[in-house]
């Protein structure tokens, strides 16, 4: 008999170990991003002008100020704005370009990089109290609903019609 219980006992145990390793085998990790990162020649982040780097860059932040993005750095060489987007009552983005303007052959060349960030809104409950001296210590507590944005999510652009659209208004506005 405590032979035959110390078996089922250890079939149970290879089982459980069992269904372990398989559901690590199952459950699926998403790639690594470096991992498809190219590096490739052929890129739409990039716009040359005729402009010197310093100029170039001035007509970049004229594009993104055209367009309400707020601008909140200035460099001689580069240029940094943000816009806010509301898709959604309990969503929010915010789209962060940044140009780096640097010499060239050909004048200079606008280096584009987007960030957008995602937020949602959260409920957060809290309680307050009351204390009402004529009554002694009394504490009548109410629940308040706390409504918060938190950032949920950020990704850099690499939508190759955003790029395209972002340097056909530079160009427009280049020459």
């Amino acid at each position: 008999m405590k032979s035959s219980l110390m078996s089922l006992c250890r079939t149970l145990s290879l089982v459980a170990l069992a269904s372990l390793s398989l559901s690590a085998c199952l459950a699926t990790k998403a790639p690594r991003s470096y991992l498809s990162e190219t590096f490739s020649s052929d890129t739409p982040f990039q716009y040359y002008s005729h402009r010197d780097a310093e100029g170039a860059c001035e007509i970049g932040k004229r594009a993104l100020l055209s367009q309400g993005y707020q601008i909140d750095e200035v460099k001689p060489q580069s240029v940094r704005g943000e816009k806010f987007f509301r898709p959604r009552p309990d969503e929010a983005n915010r789209l962060s370009i940044t140009l780096v303007c640097l010499p060239s052959s050909l004048g200079a060349v606008i280096y584009a990089s987007a960030l957008e960030t995602q937020f949602e809104m959260k409920s957060k409950g809290s309680n307050a109290g009351v204390s009402v001296s004529a009554l002694g210590s009394v504490s009548l507590p109410w629940a308040i609903d706390k409504d918060t944005l938190v950032k949920v999510g950020e990704e850099t652009v690499t939508a190759n019609d955003f790029y395209l659209r972002l340097f056909d208004l530079i160009k427009s506005l280049d020459n």
